[in-house]
């Protein structure tokens, strides 16, 4: 586990990239972390950091969002996902199959999906644009 401080957005975003660039495809990042904490800042930086160029934004009122390029991040908000069994409705299982990195935020809201090797990655809001970022099941570069 590793712990770092994010002073502001672009700091989180650079951390996603650190992140990322070492993720092996089919990994899944589950995210944890109040409304307004950086999740979603964080998911850019992991695009970048896999050489995707396209523009993240949250799938809070989609669920996915997927980014292609000549690596794949999926990106899934679970704020209004009331339960894993929801979760494998849509296709979970499906998505993890395809071997593409999934970042998951409100990871909570869906926990008994997770097979226990996810990376865990929890954003703490501790002022205004300031951050503790814990890092759980990876190394970054």
């Amino acid at each position: 586990m590793a712990e770092y401080i994010s002073r502001n957005e672009s700091e989180t975003e650079a951390l996603g990239a650190r992140l990322a660039a070492s993720l092996p495809g089919g990994s899944v990042v589950a995210m944890y972390g109040d409304l307004g904490a950086g999740k979603t800042a964080f998911v850019r930086g992991m695009a970048r950091g896999m050489g995707l160029t396209c523009r993240v934004s949250s799938p809070t009122f989609t669920i996915v969002n997927e980014y292609l390029g000549e690596r794949e991040l999926i990106h899934f908000d679970m704020y209004r996902i009331g339960s894993a069994d929801e979760l494998f409705d849509i296709g979970w299982e499906d998505y993890l199959n395809r071997g593409a990195v999934c970042a998951v935020e409100w990871s909570e809201n869906v926990e008994d999906a997770f097979f226990g090797d996810e990376v865990v990655v929890r954003i703490e809001k501790l002022g205004d644009t300031e951050r503790k970022i814990t890092i759980e099941g990876a190394e970054l570069c």
